[in-house]
């Protein structure tokens, strides 16, 4: 019996981490989970006046990423989990295990990724928060890069690839 595998698809706001992670589950036929999902309510009211989130904010909600990826793993689910993760010592915190948690980082300009957000209506981010988002943003080591001006069946299969699924 093979070990769980779990995909963290990270990235700034607006590089398509959802998008991606959805399809990429889908694909995959695994579950998952957006990580947005696990900020407090007083995290998404601040991201959504245009107020980056520090440290401290972030910290109950790496804890619960986390929690989920643990649970993932302990149970024998496959999953993917979009989040952002920009810093390394984020993904230092949520992968759990190297060889059972892969990072999958979609990298794109400021431009590629700016023109998206303008064309988002249906998210608590503030598009303003981009310019911090990549201020704050750590090239990781260790993952998989992909070029977020790609389709996302294109990306999708560039990271199946990639993960040998």
């Amino acid at each position: 019996m093979r070990n769980a595998m779990v995909v963290i698809v990270m990235g700034a706001t607006g590089a398509g981490k959802t998008t991606i992670g959805r399809a990429l589950a889908a694909a995959l036929g695994w579950e998952f989970h957006d990580g947005d999902d696990l900020h407090s309510e007083a995290s998404k009211r601040k991201m959504h006046r245009g107020i980056a989130l520090d440290d401290s904010d972030r910290a109950p909600w790496l804890g619960e990423m986390r929690k989920l990826i643990e649970a993932m793993l302990s149970a024998g689910r496959d999953g993917v989990v979009a989040c952002s993760a920009l810093k390394q010592s984020y993904r230092d915190e949520i992968v759990v295990d190297p060889n059972l948690v892969k990072v999958v980082y979609l990298r794109g300009s400021k431009e590629v990724i700016a023109q998206r957000l303008r064309n988002r209506t249906d998210h608590f981010m503030n598009p303003d928060l981009l310019q911090s988002q990549f201020d704050t943003l750590e090239e990781p080591r260790d993952a998989i890069v992909v070029d977020v001006a790609a389709a996302p069946e294109a990306i999708v299969n560039e990271i199946k690839a990639r993960l040998g699924r």
